[in-house]
């Protein structure tokens, strides 16, 4: 069954002036001065950022802002050039992503790692933690992990109902559509129980009736007293979901806030349309910049005579 919004799952509510009940969003993972470049690039840039406990955190961006990158640092998939990140206040600097995935923090990827030889069940199995079956020693003995690999399997298969995967539960993993692999994906990382879920792209490639399915799925691991962060592009789906809104451009963040406040931020629609895109122009600087243009053709083809049916004149 889904876990209950309790122990290191739960945010501490309060009941506001108005009746409402409020929430106090400590920050689950924090990162300062992080950069990482490669070679004279510099793909990320962050002075600091906090993402907020029992959030859905949005980080948007255009293309090459350094988001996915980003990721990989936080996650120890990669190693920044300098720099510091915690999670639940224990530094991840030199941890190793398995390591970091068995502190509760867990991620998802832009393209699925399903493994595509085992049925969807094996996948289930394989995001178990601390299985005592892993070693070489015990593995001999089924004895000594029985028991625990039945308790996961139980607890795999209450999953694959809640995301409506059961009946693929034996076909081979391969065989399932894009969007069903994003849904085992997000259902064997909460095989971990997470307190931190970090979903790269999770609309990518998948068709519109399963993308209905998974907003609702990562609207309900907030609803348990989860944190998620998310990589997207989609910007109906991250003002239908999102509490907060982080917003990277050239590896800096360059805004955050609610949805509402940072989509009409001049800085982020500068950042996805380019400056001055809505200036007004003059006719005269208009017909200045068309002069250019056809000198620019002149120079490189020659010129032409309104005879030949030239479409510039």
């Amino acid at each position: 069954m889904p876990a209950e919004a309790t122990g290191s799952h739960a945010a501490s509510e309060s009941v506001g002036t108005t009746g409402t009940t409020t929430r106090d969003h400590d920050a689950i993972l924090v990162g300062e001065d992080v950069i990482r470049r490669f070679g004279g690039l510099t793909a990320v840039d962050v002075d600091r950022v906090e993402v907020k406990r029992g959030l859905i955190t949005a980080l948007i961006g255009p293309n090459g802002a350094g988001k996915t990158t980003f990721f990989n640092v936080l996650t120890g998939f990669d190693q920044p050039d300098s720099g510091s990140w915690s999670f639940n206040g224990r530094s991840l600097k030199g941890m190793p992503p398995y390591k970091v995935a068995r502190l509760g923090m867990v991620r998802t990827f832009q393209l699925t790692k399903v493994l595509a030889k085992l049925s969807v069940i094996e996948n289930m199995r394989l995001g178990a933690t601390g299985q005592r079956g892993e070693s070489m020693l015990s593995a001999v003995f089924p004895t000594l992990w029985r028991s625990q690999e039945k308790v996961n399997t139980e607890r795999a298969d209450t999953l694959l109902q809640r995301f409506t995967l059961d009946a693929k539960r034996e076909d081979f993993a391969g065989s399932l559509s894009g969007g069903q692999r994003k849904l085992l994906e997000m259902a064997r990382a909460l095989m971990v129980d997470p307190d931190l879920i970090m979903l790269d792209e999770p609309m990518a490639g998948v068709n519109p009736a399963l993308k209905q399915s998974l907003l609702g799925h990562v609207k309900g691991l907030r609803d348990e007293g989860r944190t998620v962060l998310f990589v997207e592009h989609d910007m109906d789906m991250v003002r239908d979901i999102s509490d907060w809104v982080i917003v990277m451009a050239q590896g800096k963040i360059v805004a955050q806030g609610p949805p509402s406040e940072v989509m009409a931020n001049p800085k982020v629609v500068d950042a996805y349309l380019g400056a001055h895109h809505d200036s007004d122009v003059s006719v005269e600087a208009e017909e200045a910049r068309l002069a250019e243009v056809r000198e620019k053709l002149e120079a490189e083809t020659g010129p032409r005579d309104r005879e030949d049916g030239d479409p510039r004149e």
